[in-house]
């Protein structure tokens, strides 16, 4: 008998109206599975039921069908980044210490979990399983982004002439900066994740020279907010 066929280990019932404890289990489930499956677009109600112990028919009182229980992971692996890069921002000082503290608890969370980074921006699920909506809270995260740049690029220092380092945007050209800024940012975590093993230099110094192209800004002096800024764990 193969593993695939293998019986599941029977599960507990819970007692009776504890039926959530079974939908925190089979998400807990769910998001193990996408973030350490080879090919995570291949996961079936069957391994999430395996995984836990229960019959498939089981997850059905919880979730209507695979996309919902994806989804429902999506939007928790979403929050927990939003509010990881929340909480380095809100211990920064000033415009352009709320941006490096935003893209360094970015950076560093992709980085210490590639699964979960992997699950959100990996690609890979089919449309009709994950629609584009889905990824709502990430447009979230996106907007957050573009919001901090525009107030850092705004800060500018007196001594510094703001025509020469800032120019005129609108909310559009903002939003494309920020989505530059995120591109870049991604990036870095996704080469990183994949190729580990190179001599990569120190990441918080590729944080800060990625953010100082993006704002006009000496290397030296997102270095030093870069190093300050708080790192999930």
């Amino acid at each position: 008998m193969s593993s695939e066929e293998a019986v599941p280990h029977r599960r507990r019932r819970n007692p009776r109206g504890q039926g959530q404890v079974l939908k925190a289990e089979l998400v807990e489930a769910a998001a193990r599975l996408l973030a350490t499956l080879e090919r995570p677009e291949t996961l079936t109600l069957r391994q999430v039921a395996r995984e836990v112990g229960v019959a498939p028919a089981s997850i059905y009182g919880h979730f209507p069908d695979l996309g919902a229980l994806v989804q429902h992971v999506l939007r928790l692996r979403y929050d927990e980044l939003a509010t990881v890069m929340r909480t380095a921002a809100d211990g920064a000082e000033g415009p352009l210490g709320d941006l490096v503290a935003r893209c360094a608890a970015y950076v560093h969370w992709g980085v210490e979990h590639p699964g979960q980074y992997r699950t959100l921006f990996g690609g890979g699920m089919p449309a009709e399983l994950v629609p584009t909506n889905s990824h709502g809270a990430g447009e979230e995260l996106l907007g957050s982004v573009v919001a901090s740049l525009a107030g850092a690029r705004q800060d500018q220092p007196e001594h510094q002439d703001r025509d020469q380092h800032q120019d005129r945007r609108g909310p559009e050209q903002e939003w494309q900066a920020g989505l530059l800024l995120w591109t870049a940012l991604h990036g870095l975590v996704a080469l990183y994740n994949a190729h580990g093993n190179m001599p990569w230099p120190d990441l918080t110094d590729l944080i800060a020279q990625t953010v100082a192209l993006h704002t006009a800004r000496p290397v030296d002096e997102i270095v030093e907010l870069a190093r300050t800024a708080d790192r999930p764990t």
